[in-house]
């Protein structure tokens, strides 16, 4: 049993990040999480990602002071919680930037860039700002639900990515420079293959790495993609995991089952949910919320096609077929005993737990599967007590 040593670079790494974004001369552009960043960063950018900061927010547990702000301006709190948190945070001119960086808020924008591939609520979410800082937003309306992306789709995506160009273009005061978006593509393209490689050592029995952890290591390849840092980062994390590897180190004390987590983390929650698996000697090797960040089909020979292709193939942007058949996959890749689907209250596009895909799972494969209720901010929706019943249930059956 080990504890990731490469957490410490990790801190490191994104308080550089965060320090950078107080940096007033600098333009910013703010970008969905699985938006085009390499994009973004090629025409000279610094990029600050809204849902990472609902992330930051979800961890620190403070969202349920600000859910019930933006509550009052007319967002229901059934939508998603990192939307509320993140603009009830806004309008409370509160922020554990301030706490943790010395920040005074989240840097103002410059242009708004979002891709409807994961939600149609990141599109409202920044054209609040756009109202609110009277700034240009562009974006792209990504097809949805494919069983597969054809040569139709990705010329649609393809043809929206270069329509954003002359906004970027006139709010950067740079010409778009194709080689530069190629050589961001490229370290973009570098670092998602090392961030793979750290996951995919999780199919070592014991693992060396789990979800919890992963959640927590992916913080680079969310909001430093296309940057020398990510790369260097994820170098680091794979050689530690690779040692791990070789001296047959697990990340719990014992591991007597292998878990699949669907869905989105409960981020107020983490410790929790990783003491009590580990408790259970169940490892939580495996996830596609993890895997989003993965982005094979990156080819720098065609930097905007590739980027449309691989932006618009991401787990949550699929068929259910299509998420079916990459689940089974995982499964056994991952030597899998049983699933675990977050039914995740304020986000319903990230919840794949509503429309009988356990059952399915389960008769198609024969692992087990449970569902358990949450939220990936809003903690009234998650009982500690109920989870834990079932959790431990679910385990000792699997046992049997």
């Amino acid at each position: 049993m080990h504890k990731i040593e490469s957490a410490k670079l990790l801190k490191d790494v994104m308080t550089n990040y965060f320090l950078g974004m107080g940096d007033k001369t600098k333009k910013y552009a703010w970008c969905t999480s699985v938006g085009p960043a390499e994009l973004l960063r090629s025409f000279g950018f610094e990029v600050h990602f809204p849902e990472n900061h609902g992330a930051l927010l979800g961890t620190t547990r403070t969202s349920g002071d600000f859910i019930p702000v933006a509550s009052k301006l007319g967002y229901s709190s059934d939508i998603c919680s990192y939307l509320t948190s993140d603009i009830g945070s806004y309008l409370s001119k509160n922020t554990p930037l301030t706490k943790h960086y010395g920040l005074e808020g989240v840097p103002k924008p410059s242009v708004l860039v979002y891709n409807t591939n994961q939600c149609r609520e990141v599109q409202d979410w920044l054209s609040f700002y756009s109202r609110e800082f009277d700034c240009p937003m562009v974006g792209v309306q990504s097809p949805r639900y494919l069983d597969e992306v054809k040569k139709a789709d990705i010329d649609n995506v393809t043809y929206q990515f270069k329509a954003m160009l002359p906004v970027l273009e006139e709010v950067s005061g740079n010409k778009f420079d194709i080689d530069r978006f190629r050589e961001t593509l490229k370290l973009s393209k570098e670092a998602t293959f090392l961030w793979k490689r750290c996951l995919e050592t999780a199919k070592n029995i014991p693992a060396p790495i789990s979800f919890f952890d992963s959640t927590i290591h992916m913080g680079p390849i969310v909001v430093l993609r296309g940057t020398e840092e990510a790369k260097h980062y994820y170098e680091a994390l794979l050689n530690e995991l690779e040692g791990h590897v070789k001296d047959a180190s697990g990340i719990i004390g014992k591991e007597d089952l292998r878990i699949y987590w669907e869905g989105m983390p409960i981020w107020g929650k983490l410790r929790f949910m990783s003491e009590l698996f580990a408790k259970n000697n169940a490892a939580v090797v495996a996830s596609t919320y993890c895997n989003s960040w993965i982005f094979d089909d990156f080819d720098e020979n065609e930097p905007f096609e590739s980027s449309a292709l691989a932006y618009s193939t991401i787990f949550i942007n699929t068929s259910e077929k299509t998420k079916t058949e990459r689940m089974k996959n995982l499964i056994n890749e991952y030597k899998i005993d049983g699933v675990v689907f977050h039914d995740s209250k304020t986000c319903f596009n990230n919840t794949n737990s509503r429309f009988g895909m356990p059952q399915r799972l389960k008769d198609e494969t024969g692992v087990e599967t449970l569902v358990i209720e949450g939220d990936l901010c809003d903690l009234r929706f998650f009982s500690e007590a109920q989870s834990t019943t079932k959790i431990e249930t679910f385990i000792e059956q699997m046992k049997k």
